[in-house]
């Protein structure tokens, strides 16, 4: 990913808390337990009726602390992937995609809001890292960076985690409006592309990254060739004249348009590319993505609804 970097990560004040904390639930069979306890001393139950309810009781103890642990154990050893910057790079940029969706777990694996996950990672001392499961399903927990670890480790992080806490507050918002014409001379409007699947590309010729991307981009365009309702477009910083002596070597299947370089520092207030970028058929933003995995996985998705 390459990175423009203007501004100070956002800082905000939010609640984490969760009330179906596995403290709590153990709190509630607790109570439950002494009241009919002293309920049954009172009403003179029975020993059997008495050792029937303690069974039932410590049957559902135990079940939930296994529903609560069944996700516990990290996938790798947290502080051994931050002995260096290399271990630590290697494994985020395989195994976490914050685009995606996932259960969030602070610190003290208690479930909170992806908002507040990224947030902390935005602006706190953490990384994220996966948890084992025995469900399909992406579990990450937050663990904190340990006093002797590389400081680039929190200085990504926290830049990795202020872009995706950008992006996910963009998902449910109209994309600004705009009205370009792609190099071909064809109108590109928000009007024009009115009940249709919109995937965009931003980018400038000077992205490693963004170039790097290409033959898979172009690909998953391909796959989606039979799909009317459909369209791949891309915005450029560049000119026209440059991108057409560019793309004339690096074909890009999406319509290209130019000079969009204003357009994403002001209205997609965008410092990361490439940015992808995945509208629904209401012109709302479904998705804003940093690379083409979590576009590819995030599009299957939006294509199915």
């Amino acid at each position: 990913m390459r990175i423009k970097i203007n501004g100070n990560p956002y800082k905000s004040m939010l609640c984490d808390s969760n009330p179906c904390h596995p403290c709590a639930i153990f709190a509630t069979f607790a109570v439950t337990f002494i009241f009919l306890t002293n309920f049954e001393h009172h009403n003179r139950i029975n020993n059997f009726m008495q050792k029937s309810i303690r069974i039932i009781f410590l049957f559902l103890v135990f079940n939930s602390g296994f529903a609560q642990t069944n996700f516990e154990n990290p996938e790798v050893d947290p502080n051994q992937i931050q002995k260096n910057f290399s271990d630590w790079s290697a494994y985020q940029s395989k195994n976490i995609m914050l685009s995606r969706d996932f259960v969030a777990l602070d610190v003290l694996s208690k479930e909170i809001s992806k908002e507040s996950f990224l947030d902390q990672l935005a602006n706190g001392n953490y990384i994220p890292v996966r948890l084992k499961s025995e469900d399909s399903g992406y579990y990450y927990k937050l663990f904190e960076i340990q006093p002797n670890s590389d400081t680039s480790i929190k200085a990504t992080i926290n830049q990795i985690g202020f872009d995706a806490y950008k992006n996910y507050k963009m998902e449910g918002t109209t994309f600004p409006e705009f009205s370009f014409k792609d190099l071909n001379g064809n109108p590109v409007t928000n009007e024009s592309m009115k009940g249709k699947i919109i995937v965009i590309k931003c980018w400038y010729i000077h992205c490693t990254p963004c170039i790097r991307e290409f033959p898979q981009v172009n690909k998953l365009a391909a796959s989606y060739k039979d799909r009317k309702d459909i369209l791949f477009i891309s915005l450029a910083e560049d000119a026209p004249d440059q991108l057409k002596v560019f793309l004339a070597k690096r074909p890009l299947a999406y319509a290209v348009i130019p000079n969009m370089k204003v357009y994403m520092n002001e209205a997609l207030q965008l410092n990361s590319f490439p940015t992808h970028f995945i509208l629904n058929k209401e012109g709302l933003i479904s998705n804003v993505l940093p690379n083409f995995e979590s576009l590819e996985v995030a599009l299957a998705k939006e294509s199915k609804l």
